[in-house]
């Protein structure tokens, strides 16, 4: 998806098509959300098989959607990927599951990913980094896009308990079922691609935990304690634990690679805030702030309305499945002015919701912001500048806004 818009221009409402995939390969939709959140800030769409949803694209309008489970409920699903179909897993995969039985499960769950626990892993993660950007150091083309698919694998694989052999596997069949219409990753049709990457990631855990309980260990890892939560008085059932660390997998590899990669687009596009963040260490997390509302790498999610809800200037129906587009709230100009510049010092970075919002916040959250500030710390340490090598080349997703190719050469930083 372009990250920095082109010049404004006026859109069609009765023929605007947000599930249009060139929209995020090739074209511009900041430019489309900017105008929708000015004049359409709720949008009906119909698509030609007759599903029907509904857009809010302004920043307290997706935060309403996302933190009332009591207007807007997560038990039908949560991804525009599903939109149409209700989730066969609705009240047992915790992101299809609403309070309080989420609530029970997220605690629970969630234990072993506070910012105090994940602290403790700040060393690992800092040798994965730099195992990472090693290649890059020799100062030959490095495309961090690609290669960055790999990183979250190399970060979180450990922690989960996954090893390596199986890393490169798994990030393929996330990728899948996030991007199921991106030519790198899609099997068949787009159909085929999520039903394959669904079928093999459940498969995966459940015979990571069939190993588990048969031979036993003294492992720590977050698959480990999936099997050892309780939550409302009894454990997680066989299935729950499958569904769980199956989104466990999906949260802790999607996203971070294009914020990674959007990010460090942002700032080859924009060296004097390279230099500014690489003088100045302290602003590296809100550099990563920043980055995460830059890029936005989840650029949505679906929820459906309880019952008739007026928001936004309109109703959505009962039933109504509405679109709350996280990328076009990061750029709403109340909350952030200039909401096209990227600029590392904007404080109010802090209130981006690149993470979601309300109950269903990120549970990995913690997690992802430790590894972001060790990457950009160890990048900014590492190399004097970075430039552009080839031509960036988008995810095909109206889901995920990323990058498939980001060629760059990167110039050694000299050490006194």
């Amino acid at each position: 998806m372009r990250l920095t818009p082109g010049a404004a221009a006026d859109v069609d409402f009765g023929r605007l098509d947000l599930f249009d995939l060139d929209l995020y390969t090739t074209g511009d939709p900041h430019s489309v959300w900017d105008v929708m959140r000015m004049k359409a800030p709720l949008h009906r769409q119909v698509l030609p098989d007759g599903r029907t949803f509904w857009s809010v694209t302004r920043y307290d309008d997706v935060c309403r959607v996302l933190g009332d489970h009591r207007e807007f409920t997560s038990e039908r699903g949560t991804v525009v990927t599903h939109l149409g179909v209700d989730d066969v897993a609705a009240g047992k995969l915790l992101t299809s599951t609403d309070p309080p039985r989420h609530t029970q499960v997220r605690r629970a769950i969630g234990a072993m990913l506070t910012a105090r626990a994940v602290a403790a892993w700040e060393d690992p993660i800092r040798r994965a980094v730099v195992r990472f950007l090693e290649p890059a150091l020799d100062g030959d083309v490095f495309d961090l896009a690609e290669r960055a698919l790999l990183l979250p694998a190399m970060v979180t694989g450990p922690l989960l308990g996954i090893p390596e052999r199986d890393w490169a596997e798994l990030v393929e069949l996330t990728a899948m079922v996030t991007a199921p219409s991106d030519p790198h990753f899609q099997h068949g049709n787009q159909a085929a691609t999520l039903a394959i990457a669904h079928h093999e990631l459940l498969s995966y855990v459940t015979e990571w935990v069939k190993r588990r309980r048969s031979h036993g260990g003294d492992q720590e890892s977050l698959l480990d304690h999936l099997m050892s939560v309780r939550a409302g008085g009894a454990p997680l059932t066989d299935e729950e634990i499958a569904l769980d660390g199956y989104s466990i997998l999906l949260g802790a590899n999607v996203t971070t690679p294009h914020t990674v990669s959007g990010t460090v687009h942002a700032l080859i596009e924009r060296p004097e805030q390279f230099a500014k963040a690489q003088a100045d260490p302290t602003l590296v997390p809100n550099l990563v702030e920043e980055g995460l509302r830059w890029t936005s790498a989840a650029c949505n999610f679906m929820r459906y309305a309880v019952r008739d809800t007026h928001i936004a200037g309109g109703t959505i129906p009962a039933g109504g499945a509405a679109v709350a587009w996280i990328g076009s709230a990061n750029r709403d100009e109340s909350q952030f002015p200039d909401p096209h510049t990227f600029d590392v010092t904007r404080t109010a970075a802090k209130r981006q919701v690149a993470f979601g919002y309300g109950p269903h916040f990120c549970i990995g959250a913690p997690l992802a912001r430790l590894t972001l500030r060790v990457f950009f710390s160890e990048l900014l340490q590492r190399f004097a500048s970075i430039g552009l090598a080839g031509e960036p080349q988008h995810l095909r997703s109206y889901f995920i806004a990323g990058m498939t190719h980001l060629p760059v050469v990167a110039q050694n930083r000299k050490t006194p």
